[in-house]
């Protein structure tokens, strides 16, 4: 894969949550990568961290370690880790140094003479400059590291609205110095002042929208459809009225509404249309990627069919990257390109659709793949649910997991021991 093609880079994600003393970590280390136009499917049981996961890309979370790179640029930078390895040098000095310590005042008996003494003294001075200069080295690169991750954290809309600027500027120059007709380029100055400070106004997090799982709590029932869709415009500067009607009025028709639902309140609705509704308000800034939370979760399950064939379409229309974040399996199996497993915070597994369905090597996999129920009375009587206890099926008391790629594309995590046994079942 090509870093062109990487629309979406997540690394070494955590996501940690305080309750009182201690830290929850909700999502602990997580690892993907999503290319343009592609649905990447994140699946899970409840309370796994998926939900998080995607709230923590689109910032609604800052995140405690790791970073969220969007087509190249970082938007999201953690300092945990940095934090962590300033306090494990520290501790480790001190340990260190008390055991230098300690050998000295042992070998300094008095039988020694004063030339071996200051021989002794001199080897622990050196000792200690080597130890205190590579503590100065970690705390330097990691206090680097932690600017840096504020820095990218707290400019990314900077950034990118200085570059939108700049855009704006090199389509005008041209136009401008061409243009003779004095009334025409009067238009033109007026147009390129308004694209100018619409530019300015421009965020990179505009790039990406979200759909919630909720369409009841997710939509303001005190606003009408027709301002909870144009808010997105409203917000990122537009104030032509004209235009957020039509731009209003697009996106109705392109999520199945009609022109007339705009003026009504999100209770009017069902549910289907309420999400209808939230996928409306998502695409209005012609966003390059979708985090779809569980988005049809709440919904009938013919109405499901109808909103998965609308996100489908609205890929293909608008070019859409989608991270679709689902326990069901089966929905997963149909609408994505590529799957991850999530269990506790962690991805388990992760690889193309189908061959995630006929080569699932994790337990975690199987256990969820066994309870994907099919309209077939003879098969679900022979059905056989597969249980999933980590305990049982695990032992990293000698070596602690890592993801790593058991074929092209096919990434579990395990130990050494269990790769060399999920190669074997893979020979089978």
């Amino acid at each position: 894969m090509s870093n062109n093609d990487v629309l979406l880079k997540v690394e070494h994600l955590e996501q940690y949550f305080k309750h009182g003393k201690r830290y929850i970590k909700a999502v602990d280390d997580v690892n993907f990568e999503i290319k343009k136009g592609e649905v990447f499917g994140l699946v899970g049981e409840s309370g796994c961290g998926k939900t998080t996961t995607g709230r923590s890309i689109i910032r609604l979370y800052d995140i405690t370690g790791g970073s969220v790179y969007f087509d190249g640029k970082r938007i999201c930078a953690g300092i945990r880790p940095y934090k962590a390895a300033i306090k494990d040098a520290k501790m480790k000095y001190k340990n260190t140094f008390k055991e230098l310590e300690e050998e000295l005042k042992k070998n300094l008996t008095p039988e020694l003479s004063e030339d071996a003494i200051k021989a002794l003294q001199d080897e622990f001075k050196k000792k200690v400059d080597a130890l205190t200069e590579e503590l100065v080295a970690i705390v330097k690169e990691n206090t680097e590291l932690i600017k840096s991750a504020k820095r990218d954290h707290k400019n990314c809309n900077k950034d990118f609205a200085k570059f939108q600027v700049e855009n704006v500027h090199k389509y005008y120059e041209p136009l401008l110095e061409a243009e003779k007709d004095p009334e025409r380029l009067a238009e033109l100055k007026k147009k390129y002042d308004a694209d100018v400070k619409l530019a300015s106004k421009d965020r990179i997090m505009n790039k990406i929208q979200m759909i919630f799982q909720d369409p009841i709590a997710s939509l303001d029932p005190r606003m009408t459809v027709h301002n909870i869709i144009a808010e997105g415009l409203i917000i990122r500067g537009v104030k032509d009225k004209k235009f957020i009607d039509q731009e209003v009025y697009r996106v109705l028709n392109l999520v199945g509404l009609v022109p007339e639902h705009a003026s009504r309140y999100p209770h009017e609705f069902s549910g289907g249309q309420r999400q209808r509704i939230g996928i409306a308000r998502a695409i209005i800034l012609n966003p390059e990627l979708i985090i779809a939370d569980e988005p049809i979760s709440a919904l009938d399950v013919s109405i499901q069919a109808q909103v998965i064939n609308l996100l489908n379409e609205l890929r293909e229309k608008m070019g859409l990257t989608i991270l679709f974040i689902a326990h069901d399996l089966s929905v997963v199996k149909y609408f994505s390109d590529r799957i991850a497993v999530m269990y506790f915070g962690k991805i388990v597994e992760m690889a193309d659709c189908d061959e995630l369905f006929a080569n699932p090597l994790h337990p975690y996999t199987k256990s969820l793949l066994s309870a994907i129920p099919l309209p077939d009375p003879n098969y679900e009587k022979k059905r056989v649910r597969i249980s999933y206890n980590p305990l049982a099926s695990h032992d990293y008391s000698k070596e602690q997991p890592t993801m790593r790629e058991i074929t092209p594309g096919h990434f579990i995590r395990c130990n050494s021991e269990e790769f060399e046994k999920y190669k074997e079942e893979l020979k089978k």
